[in-house]
């Protein structure tokens, strides 16, 4: 299996800011120390102007390189534009499309970043820049290697820039199961919305979860790709998350939504997506155990 990192790519950040880029850099040392022996880890080239204008228009991709974004834009996204800004952001969009062709030669495949879903084709927000997903399912298609791809976001938070790039478009099902009343406090809509209640456990997430996918099979059947949007932040310690979801059972998600894509015959990029633990170490422990189990499905299969 491909791992594709951008913890080299950091953002100059505040002092006392929220965003938690360190968890990058660990995740990315945990996986190298005890998965680095038995699978790639490479990093990505960065996305080109040509694989971000897909998914987004030309005026916010041009302003995003030139750093003339506004006032309210800049707030908007949630950190300050940079250099080092632009070029993570276009190495987490080159990462998922790198992952995405993995995924189809080796059945799944992990971007141990990724998974920005709140950005438009015209603006970014909620701490994303480019929607990865969306800049990869659009490469995908373009080079004719995939036709039919399904979105399985499991972030506390709707991806309603993704679900609003692929509004009316048949051949990308967006698939969102998050917190009714968290972040984006307007959602857009997907093709197929789960809205959870504050506070929601391991059984009732899991049964949603089950329910949702077998919603999604039966409306979208035989994708060619599908890109699982995973998210640490449903996790009960998250502090922005408002679910109570143990670490258990994320873990017990992962299980099931591997094991789905692989019965349904979907190659699976995975991306790692929200994770804003009260403790930073609990957030990395959840976003690598997603990896660890991709990884042990193709070591199972192999």
């Amino acid at each position: 299996m491909k791992i594709f990192s951008t913890a080299r790519y950091v953002l100059p950040l505040p002092s006392g800011h929220r965003f938690p880029m360190e968890k990058y850099a660990r995740l990315a040392e945990r996986v190298a120390a005890e998965l680095g022996a038995r699978h790639a880890v490479v990093e990505p080239d960065a996305a080109q102007d040509a694989d971000l204008l897909r998914a987004h228009t030309p005026d916010w991709v041009a302003r995003v390189g030139a750093g003339s974004l506004t006032r309210e834009e800049v707030r908007r996204i949630g950190f300050p534009w940079s250099e080092e800004m632009v070029e993570r952001s276009r190495r987490s969009a080159g990462a998922t499309i790198a992952a995405c062709h993995a995924a189809l030669e080796d059945g799944v495949s992990v971007n141990l970043a990724g998974g920005t879903h709140h950005a438009f084709a015209d603006r970014g927000e909620g701490y994303c820049v480019f929607n990865d997903t969306a800049v990869a399912a659009r490469a995908l298609q373009s080079a004719g290697r995939a036709e039919r791809i399904l979105v399985v976001d499991c972030d506390v938070h709707q991806g309603n820039g993704t679900a609003a790039i692929f509004r009316e478009d048949p051949s990308v099902f967006t698939f969102s199961i998050h917190g009714a009343r968290n972040f984006p406090f307007r959602k857009e809509k997907s093709d197929l919305d789960v809205e959870l209640p504050d506070g929601t456990g391991d059984a009732d997430y899991l049964a949603a979860l089950r329910d949702g996918l077998a919603e999604a099979r039966r409306r979208f059947p035989s994708p060619d790709l599908a890109v699982y949007v995973a998210g640490a932040d449903p996790w009960e310690g998250d502090r922005l998350g408002r679910l109570r979801v143990s670490r258990e059972g994320l873990a017990a998600r992962d299980r099931f939504v591997l094991g789905w894509l692989r019965a349904a015959g979907a190659p699976a990029a995975v991306t790692m997506a929200g994770g804003y633990g009260r403790s930073i170490d609990g957030t990395v422990a959840i976003h690598f155990e997603t990896v660890r189990l991709a990884a042990e499905g193709t070591e199972t299969e192999n």
